[in-house]
C-alpha cells in the first residue's frame, strides 16, 4: 500500500528543496558575521581559510565556514545565482540527500586542495580566501557528464556553450581575469572543486550507466 501525503501535510523542510535551505544559509551567514567582523567583534581569521593557519593547525573549522562566507554583495549576489540554476538541476537529478552530501564535500575538498597546493608551493599561504565557488564548481563538474551536451550561457557570452566545454571555459576564463587584472580569485579553490565535481560524475556513469544515459540524452 501506497501512502500519498498532500502538499498541506509537508513540513517546511519537505516543501522547499536543499538548495533553498543552503542559500539561505549563505545569505544569513554572510549577514552575520559581516556585521561581527564589521564590529570587530571577531577576526577574519575565524571564518575565512588561510593556509598559514591549517598548516599550523588553527582554525580548522574555516574549511566550513569559509564555504558560507563571501567578500562583498557581488561576490554573494554572482555565486547565488548560479547556485539556484545550477544547484537546483543537479538535485533534481541526483536526489536531496546525494545532492547535500556532495555539495559539502565538494566544497571541503576544494578548501583541502587550495590549502595544498598553496603549501605545496609555497604560494599564498598567508591569503585568505571565502566563498561557495568551490562546491559551485564541484557542481558544474557533475554536470559535464551527466548533461555534456546541454547549452549553457557562460558570463557575458551571448552565445550557449555545451556544458562539457563550458566548464573548464568558466575556470580558464576566470584564471585569466584574475592573472590579467590583478583579482584576487581563488583558482586553485576552483580547480579543486571541478576534480572533486570531474571524479563524482564518472562515479555516477559508470555506476548508473542507463540512468545517466538517459538523463544525458535528455537534455542533449
Amino acid at each position: 500500500m501506497y501512502e500519498f501525503y498532500p502538499e498541506s501535510k509537508k513540513s517546511f523542510f519537505e516543501k522547499h528543496s536543499i538548495n533553498f535551505f543552503l542559500v539561505v544559509l549563505n545569505i544569513l551567514v554572510f549577514v552575520v558575521l559581516g556585521i561581527l567582523y564589521w564590529m570587530k567583534i571577531i577576526p577574519i581569521d575565524f571564518f575565512a581559510i588561510k593556509p598559514e593557519n591549517i598548516i599550523q593547525g588553527k582554525y580548522l573549522w574555516t574549511f566550513l565556514t569559509s564555504m558560507f562566507m563571501h567578500a562583498g554583495f557581488f561576490h554573494i549576489f554572482a555565486n547565488m545565482i548560479s547556485l539556484v540554476f545550477v544547484g537546483n538541476l543537479i538535485e533534481k537529478i541526483i536526489g536531496r540527500k546525494r545532492y547535500l552530501g556532495f555539495y559539502l564535500i565538494s566544497g571541503l575538498f576544494a578548501g583541502a586542495f587550495y590549502v595544498l597546493v598553496s603549501y605545496l608551493f609555497n604560494f599564498d599561504m598567508q591569503t585568505y580566501a571565502v566563498g561557495a565557488s568551490g562546491a559551485l564548481f564541484g557542481l558544474v563538474g557533475v554536470l559535464m557528464f551527466l548533461t555534456p551536451n546541454l547549452r549553457v550561457f557562460m558570463f557575458f557570452i551571448p552565445i550557449p556553450i555545451k556544458m562539457k566545454y563550458a566548464a573548464p571555459g568558466m575556470l580558464l576564463l576566470l584564471w585569466l581575469i584574475s592573472v590579467t587584472a590583478g583579482l584576487g580569485i581563488g583558482n586553485f579553490a576552483h580547480l579543486g572543486g571541478l576534480i572533486a565535481g570531474v571524479c563524482y560524475g564518472i562515479y555516477l556513469r559508470l555506476k548508473f550507466p542507463n540512468k545517466t544515459g538517459k538523463i544525458s540524452r535528455y537534455f542533449s
